[in-house]
C-alpha cells in the first residue's frame, strides 16, 4: 500500500478560523476514517485522488464549520446552499458536483457503519432533486438543458421592449430596472449572480457600433469562473440604456447596475431578484417559470451556436471554467429545437 495514502495529509490548519473546534475535528476525523477504510478496501489507490477528496471536503467543512453546522446534522439545504456559493449548479460543473455528493454520501454512510452515526441521506436527496447532478456521470443520459420555445422567446422579448410601463409612478424605475434584468439574462446570457453583482463601470459603451449605446458587459469573477466580457443583443442593450438613463434621472445612489432599493443604492439580495425575475416572465405569460432564469441563458447560448459562434467564444461569454459543459448545447442543436 501507497504509504502517503494510508496517512492522509489533513491537518488542523485547514481549519484555522477554530483549530481547537470539535466540529471541525468531526469533520476531519470522518474524511480520514473513510479514506483509510478506502485505501485497505483498494477503492482508493493513488495520492492524487486522496488530495483531490481532501481539498473538495475541506472547502465543505470549513464552510459548513464557520456557520455552526454540525457534521451529522447537514441537510440537502445546506449541500445546495454551499454549492451555490461556489457559483452553483449551473456555473460549478455538474461532474464536480456530483463527485462531491457522491464523497458525502460515502463519508456519511462510513460513519454511520463504523460509529453508530444517525443515518443523513442529504446528499443522496439532493443528486435525486437534480437531473444534472444525477445523471451527470452517464454522458449518454445527461439530460439537455431547458431553453425557451421560439414562441416564447419572441413573446417575452415582445413583452420586455414593448410593454414598458409609462408615466413616472412610484414603481416605473422597479418595473424598469426588473425587465432590463431579465433582457440581459435572455439577451446577454448573464446568470441571477451576475445580474446581482454587475456595476455601473461594468456597462462598457465605448467602442461600440452605436455612440453611448452599451454594447457589452464586464462581469467580475466570482471564485469558480474568471472575470469576463460578455457581448449583448441590441435590443438587451436599449433596454439597458433605457434604465440607466431613468436610475440617472432619479438619481439613485450606489455603484450597483441594479441596486435593491431607490435610496439606499445596496446590492440587491437573491431572494427579491429571482422574485422579480419569476414576476416578470409570468406577466410575459411563461408559464413554466421553474428554472426559468437559466432557460434565458441556456437560450442565449444556444442562439450563439445557432449563428455559428465559436463554442470556445461562447464558453468565455457565460464564464464556463469547465468548456467541456457546452457538449450539452452542442448535442441539442441536432434536435428539432427552434430558436427564436
Amino acid at each position: 500500500m501507497n504509504q502517503s495514502l494510508a496517512r492522509p495529509t489533513m491537518n488542523l490548519d485547514l481549519f484555522e478560523d477554530a483549530p481547537q473546534s470539535a466540529g471541525a475535528l468531526e469533520f476531519q476525523r470522518a474524511l480520514h476514517g473513510w479514506l483509510r477504510a478506502s485505501q485497505q478496501a483498494g477503492q482508493v489507490r493513488r495520492d492524487s485522488s486522496a488530495s483531490v477528496y481532501e481539498a473538495m471536503w475541506t472547502a465543505l467543512a470549513q464552510w459548513c464549520v464557520g456557520r455552526g453546522i454540525a457534521l451529522d446534522e447537514i441537510t440537502a439545504a445546506d449541500l445546495d446552499a454551499y454549492i451555490a456559493s461556489r457559483g452553483g449548479f449551473d456555473e460549478l460543473s455538474a461532474r464536480y458536483a456530483l463527485r462531491l455528493l457522491r464523497l458525502v454520501e460515502r463519508v456519511m454512510e462510513h460513519r454511520r457503519l463504523t460509529r453508530g452515526a444517525p443515518v443523513n441521506r442529504a446528499a443522496t436527496e439532493l443528486i435525486a432533486s437534480r437531473a444534472e447532478v444525477r445523471f451527470a456521470g452517464s454522458h449518454g443520459r445527461d439530460p439537455l438543458p431547458d431553453v425557451l420555445s421560439a414562441t416564447e422567446a419572441k413573446r417575452l422579448v415582445v413583452y420586455l421592449c414593448d410593454s414598458r410601463p409609462l408615466g413616472g409612478g412610484a414603481s416605473y424605475w422597479q418595473d424598469l430596472r426588473n425587465r432590463a434584468s431579465v433582457a440581459l439574462m435572455l439577451g446577454a446570457g448573464l446568470t441571477p449572480g451576475d445580474v446581482r453583482a454587475l456595476t455601473l463601470e461594468g456597462v462598457i459603451c465605448e467602442g461600440g457600433p452605436v455612440a453611448g449605446l452599451p454594447w457589452k458587459l464586464r462581469l467580475p469573477g466570482n471564485g469558480n469562473s474568471p472575470a469576463r466580457e460578455t457581448p449583448m443583443a441590441p435590443w438587451a442593450a436599449r433596454l439597458l440604456a433605457a434604465w440607466l438613463q431613468v436610475r440617472s434621472q432619479q438619481r439613485i445612489p450606489g455603484p450597483m447596475c441594479f441596486p435593491s432599493t431607490k435610496t439606499s443604492g445596496k446590492a440587491w439580495g437573491k431572494v427579491a431578484q429571482y422574485t422579480a425575475a419569476r414576476t416578470v416572465l409570468l406577466a410575459a405569460g411563461i408559464e413554466d417559470v421553474e428554472g426559468g432564469s437559466y432557460k434565458l441563458r441556456h437560450t442565449f447560448a444556444l442562439r450563439q451556436l445557432r449563428k455559428g459562434k465559436p463554442a470556445t467564444e461562447v464558453a468565455r461569454w457565460l464564464g464556463l471554467s469547465d468548456p467541456a459543459m457546452m457538449e450539452r448545447y452542442r448535442r441539442i442543436l441536432v434536435s428539432p429545437v427552434e430558436l427564436a
